[in-house]
């Protein structure tokens, strides 16, 4: 695999329209909100599923692209699996040098672990990596509606109830928001002889493909229409990196035409560039 030499940060835009981008178990599972200002928040936790599962649909199995966080799978059996790989007896404490090779296995075999890192150290201690591919929290452009709407479903759960017409049920829905998520890709965690990840070009390639086209394979009548719209790419000269993160973050506007109140869709919004304050040394690349 090709060695990632860059520094790269994100801008991604998406939306939904009557759905539940991420509820909020706490609150009924009502789409998460800011409780001050109004504004929806998607956490990264829920982007990153969505990736995981991408690749995974593409991937399958394929070597060196394993999922390590997924359902049914009891994350420990992923470690006696490395501890077997690397001649290491499961349940026995193991020294660093050997808690290194199975750290090592981790990364090589399984692609969210290269990617966003993991703690390994539960169970058969495999250590702890810090992935080179971090997202923020998703922040909607404007405050969202929560919306409950009531449904009906024409028959009954338990035998008890079956003199009963109908049951009631409720879902939880955005009518429209247009969110934004600002993420990070370090070179230096990718490759760093004793704590990189090895996170490669080619995977760094999957996971810009994974953000355009996510939301296409994980449809569902609770998440409603949701949609890529925009993915803007920073990419440094360096690895280390040409100009502060929050710098390239403030060069990319999305605002909401005056006339769209509310807005409904992503044409009410107007997304703008200063491609002429993009400092020397960075390459804007817009994904989609």
């Amino acid at each position: 695999m090709t060695t990632l030499s860059n520094r790269y940060e994100f801008v991604l835009l998406y939306d939904v329209e009557n759905g539940n981008p991420n509820g909020d178990p706490d609150a009924g599972n009502m789409p998460r909100i800011d409780p001050e200002t109004g504004y929806g928040i998607v956490t990264d936790v829920s982007l990153k599923r969505k990736i995981r599962n991408y690749v995974e649909m593409v991937k399958g199995d394929a070597a060196g692209y394993r999922i390590y966080v997924k359902e049914g799978i009891p994350l420990n059996a992923n470690h006696k699996e490395a501890y077997l790989a690397v001649g290491l007896e499961p349940g026995k404490k193991a020294d660093v040098a050997s808690v290194n090779k199975a750290r090592a296995w981790m990364c090589q075999n399984f692609y969210d672990i290269r990617t966003f890192g993991a703690v390994l150290s539960v169970g058969d201690n495999c250590g702890q990596v810090r992935g080179p591919v971090q997202l923020n929290f998703s922040r909607s452009i404007d405050p969202i509606v929560q919306q409950e709407v009531t449904i009906t479903r024409l028959t009954v759960t338990r035998e008890e109830e079956a003199d009963k017409e109908r049951t009631m049920g409720r879902k939880h829905i955005v009518p429209y928001g247009l969110y934004r998520a600002e993420g990070y890709v370090s070179a230096k965690l990718a490759n760093d002889p004793t704590k990189g990840t090895g996170f490669s070009e080619e995977d760094l390639n999957l996971f810009w493909e994974a953000l355009i086209n996510m939301f296409e394979h994980d449809r569902s009548a609770a998440r409603g229409k949701m949609a890529t719209r925009k993915l803007f790419v920073f990419k440094h000269e360096s690895d280390l990196g040409n100009a502060p993160a929050h710098k390239l973050f403030e060069l990319i506007k999305v605002q909401r035409k005056p006339e769209a109140n509310p807005p409904r869709s992503f044409s009410d919004y107007e997304v703008t560039v200063d491609k002429a304050g993009i400092p020397q040394g960075v390459e804007l690349i817009e994904k989609l």
